[in-house]
């Protein structure tokens, strides 16, 4: 009887900007904010939401999406990284964690006009080869 050897490779795929602008770039909507009743709860990535954190929830952006928010009004911006879902009020685009949205001094308001632009990540690392010996 022959015995058969099977190896089994895993790939992964990265994809590597061309330089053109995201569809969610430069994009205005309105944001409002979430906090207290969150605050030590998990957000939709898995980690503990922090409201003092600078992080957002948006409804399609992959978790981990750095956005520079700015408030119209008053021209205050923070960068943000996605970490939770939603909105989920109609006509809003963005929810700012408690800290995001008192840097952006729209805690008053609770809603504010904002710009989002998304913030070029760090390339990925290099692959690297893995030579099994025998």
């Amino acid at each position: 009887m022959k015995s058969w050897k099977i190896v089994t490779a895993l790939f992964a795929t990265v994809q590597v900007s061309s330089g053109a602008a995201p569809a969610f770039a430069d994009s205005v909507g309105t944001a409002s904010y979430y906090g207290k009743g969150f605050d030590g709860h998990r957000a939709a990535n898995g980690e503990i939401f922090n409201m003092h954190a600078m992080t957002a929830a948006h409804r399609s952006l992959p978790f981990g999406t750095q956005l520079q928010v700015t408030n119209m009004k008053n021209g205050r911006s923070v960068v943000v990284r996605i970490q939770d879902r939603g909105p989920y009020v109609r006509g809003r685009v963005l929810d700012l964690s408690y800290g995001a949205a008192r840097a952006l001094d729209m805690i008053t308001s609770g809603t504010a006009r904002v710009k989002m632009v998304s913030v070029a990540a760090k390339p990925p690392a290099a692959p690297t080869t893995v030579v099994a010996k025998r």
